[in-house]
């Protein structure tokens, strides 16, 4: 047999094979890649929108929804006076509740938490429900004042109660 460009197959005549260039073989690695840095892309998009429950007359979730835009997160505010409920749905215990919930690339973020910790939170990808900053401590995001002391964040899931951040 003659060598060409195009041979036929030995095991069946019908079927041509055609040899790959580089350039070709370039074209279908940078192909596949693109689409694995598509879903890596569309992964962290996702773990930028938030959905936001408060209270309808709290002010000050709408700072701290203002707040996380101003981060790049995609914020939908949800007013509901069904906090308390959603408090239990989620593993918070009563004593820790927070001014309004947040749900964020899978996990539940309780409070005013600042962006740093909730960045954290979204690349470590730790086994928990979520973290939760209780009630509306001053000098926390979205709340006015100035920061009187450290702010201490709790992890969501666990027992016993574990510090997650002090910040």
């Amino acid at each position: 047999m003659k060598s060409s460009k195009h041979t036929m197959s030995r095991d069946n005549p019908q079927i041509e094979r055609f040899p790959i260039d580089r350039r070709a073989m370039l074209a279908l690695l940078l192909g596949g890649m693109a689409g694995t840095v598509s879903a890596s892309a569309q992964a962290a998009d996702e773990s930028k929108k938030v959905t936001l429950y408060k209270n309808p007359s709290c002010e000050c979730c709408e700072g701290y929804a203002d707040y996380l835009r101003g981060y790049g997160f995609e914020v939908k505010v949800v007013p509901t006076h069904d906090l308390p409920l959603l408090g239990e749905k989620y593993g918070i215990p009563t004593d820790l509740e927070p001014c309004h919930i947040s749900l964020v690339g899978g996990y539940v973020v309780g409070g005013h938490i600042p962006v740093e910790v909730i960045n954290r939170l979204l690349a470590d990808k730790p086994a928990i429900t979520g973290i939760n900053l209780p009630g509306m401590p001053t000098g926390t995001p979205g709340m006015g004042g100035k920061k009187a002391a450290p702010f201490t964040i709790y992890e969501i899931g666990k027992d016993p109660r574990k510090v997650y951040a002090v910040v």
